[in-house]
């Protein structure tokens, strides 16, 4: 584990974008108890986070459709929390970093470590706000 000092610009690079800290198991189950979509962002101490992924999910929420919530576990660091949010990645297996969305505490979207790795912000914008606009849009009458 690193030193928390190390980790803080880290969390809130997400934080400063309006993405809630999980930093237990049951803070995890509170925020997808609630109905709805949530964007779960397990960040992560290693480069691909930093170049990518928390510049990418910061691009993303200005999409006009985003999910009705956000919250974020870091992976090495929230240990108990980052492996209950794992948990609802249903056989998956856990990468850092790595972006989900869940409706209604289900798994409906996963973008693991290596499309991360292998991408740059604005690719992962860009897939993030496809997906926003196709899962997290609401019906309307």
């Amino acid at each position: 584990m690193y030193p928390e000092i190390m980790v803080i610009p880290m969390r809130e690079e997400l934080t400063r974008a309006g993405i809630k800290e999980a930093r237990t198991a049951d803070d995890v189950d509170a925020a997808l108890a609630k109905p709805g979509t949530t964007m779960l962002v397990v960040n992560s101490i290693c480069g691909c986070a930093a170049g990518k992924m928390r510049p990418g999910v910061r691009l993303a929420l200005q999409n006009t459709t985003v999910p009705d919530q956000a919250i974020t576990v870091f992976a090495g660091q929230d240990r108990e929390a980052t492996e209950r949010a794992r948990s609802y990645f249903e056989g998956n297996p856990p990468t850092s970093p790595a972006i989900a969305i869940l409706r209604d505490g289900k798994l409906v979207y996963l973008m693991q470590r290596f499309i991360i790795e292998n991408n740059t912000a604005q690719g992962i914008a860009q897939e993030l706000a496809r997906a926003f606009n196709e899962l997290c849009a609401k019906a309307t009458a």
